[in-house]
């Protein structure tokens, strides 16, 4: 067979051919040349300091009735209640942000399963004053961003909501018009009025190139001059954490792969000061949460390496306090997500030795439990909570649809997300069974410590049987 190259190249490949070799060019431009560097913002100090005395609810409020809870290892305690609202529903990754009020925003997403057509973003609104959650709303769905994006939407996913330095909410969530995760793309709306009101939702490009597999779920963070840091992740092909840089008005400045990321997912940033930050991620394979730093405002990243705190495939959450203090939020079981704990370092310290503390934990993490032990341990718990028999069953169908099996089933504590409001609080939502959302507020002053003169150790609900 032979082969002849063409002897004239037509006006129309010619065409071709340079705006293709133009398009190479400009991608290798915004490679090379970057962005001028910009310190990262710190924290901010809280209105009241994190060390002030606690302040539980206001008796005969809306969740007076709901008792403060003793951590399952009797180390500390907490308030914690129910954030979603709609009983029978498969709810998941959760995120938080703070009005100018001082109400907090969760969002998170709720169907019949994830990943299935029906799935919609959710949210509710905290009132500090009484611990109450007001009834959720659906604030986004399939429909409205197959209006807004005049494309075809098959589900969607994780939502991260944030408050930018000018005050108003940006919300980011995944969506996916074709395939699984890994054809995941980024969609992204604002609110002005504390999330009343969103404007239409646009795309955020982060590829010109298919613009595939790009996914959220960390907390954002802010640098010095205005923009956006956005840790995202990619499960296309090869997986590997990333940072966006984004403009105030939400556009793509610039990006950075976390060197040697391979398989590591849903990064999570804690600032230290202007230019250092510390990256956690969880990990698609290894049993360690794997760590990567900055000492340059994100310029470089170093490659990432395991640390010593286990992972089993779950996401975490990170928080920094106007302290200083670092906060993880994650599962410490490498085999399952039935414990979820917090642990704790000072002002540049380090997480490697530190003992978790335990906010929920079944008896034995490692052991699944006979269904009608478990029909029994949601109930108790949701019933505790002022659910009725009705929501109770629609609740615990739910999770047993989820999570077990013939004749055993596996507690699940998952997808936290961590957030200090201005109030010196810290507070942590995460996915309870499956079926519903969960909120815990804390109180992280140094009085936040081992035999620190509380009662003796009661379980909570939840960890009782």
């Amino acid at each position: 067979m032979n082969f002849s190259m063409p002897s004239k190249v037509g006006p129309t490949n010619l065409v071709w051919a340079m705006a293709l070799a133009a398009a190479f060019v400009l991608a290798g431009w915004k490679t090379f040349i970057r962005p001028p560097l910009s310190g990262f913002v710190p924290p901010s100090t809280p209105v009241r300091p994190a060390n002030a005395p606690w302040q539980a609810a206001p008796a005969g409020g809306a969740s007076a009735s709901v008792p403060r809870q003793l951590s399952p290892d009797g180390r500390f305690e907490f308030d914690a209640r129910f954030v979603s609202s709609e009983p029978g529903q498969a709810v998941h990754a959760a995120s938080l942000a703070e009005l100018r009020n001082g109400d907090l925003r969760a969002v998170w997403f709720s169907g019949s399963r994830e990943g299935a057509g029906d799935v919609a973003i959710k949210t509710a609104v905290l009132k500090p004053e009484n611990l109450h959650w007001s009834e959720e709303q659906t604030l986004l769905d399939r429909a409205r961003l197959q209006r807004d994006l005049w494309r075809y939407v098959k589900k969607i996913g994780n939502p991260v909501i944030t408050r930018l330095p000018d005050g108003s909410l940006m919300l980011w969530m995944v969506n996916v018009s074709l395939g699984g995760w890994a054809g995941s793309s980024l969609s992204w709306t604002r609110s002005t009025d504390d999330g009343v009101t969103w404007s239409a939702l646009r795309r955020l490009v982060t590829s010109p190139f298919l613009n595939l597999s790009t996914l959220a779920k960390g907390a954002p963070f802010f640098y010095q001059n205005g923009q956006i840091g956005l840790p995202v992740y990619h499960e296309f092909i090869s997986k590997f954490a990333e940072i966006l840089r984004l403009s105030p008005e939400g556009q793509i400045v610039d990006k950075s792969r976390i060197p040697a990321s391979q398989t590591s997912l849903q990064p999570v940033a804690l600032v230290q000061d202007a230019l250092r930050a510390q990256l956690y991620m969880r990990s698609g394979r290894s049993t360690a949460i794997m760590a990567s730093e900055t000492t340059d405002a994100g310029q470089t990243w170093s490659a990432t390496r395991a640390t010593s705190l286990p992972n089993p495939d779950s996401a975490l959450a990170g928080a920094v306090t106007a302290a200083g203090d670092q906060w993880l939020a994650f599962n410490p079981n490498p085999k399952d997500r039935q414990t979820l704990a917090l642990v704790k370092a000072g002002r540049g310290g380090s997480f490697e030795g530190v003992a978790p503390w335990l906010v929920e934990s079944a008896a034995s993490a490692d052991t699944r439990l006979s269904v009608s032990s478990y029909e029994r341990l949601l109930s108790d718990e949701l019933v505790a909570q002022g659910a009725s028999q009705a929501q109770v069953r629609a609740d615990v169908d739910s999770a047993m649809r989820q999570l077990c099996g013939a004749a055993t089933c596996s507690q699940e504590f998952s997808y936290p997300f961590l957030l200090q409001s201005q109030d010196g609080y810290l507070h942590l939502v995460y996915t309870w069974h499956r079926s519903r959302i969960k909120h815990v507020r804390l109180n992280p002053s140094p009085s936040f410590q081992p035999d620190a003169g509380l009662p003796a150790p009661r379980r909570a609900a939840s960890a009782a049987h």
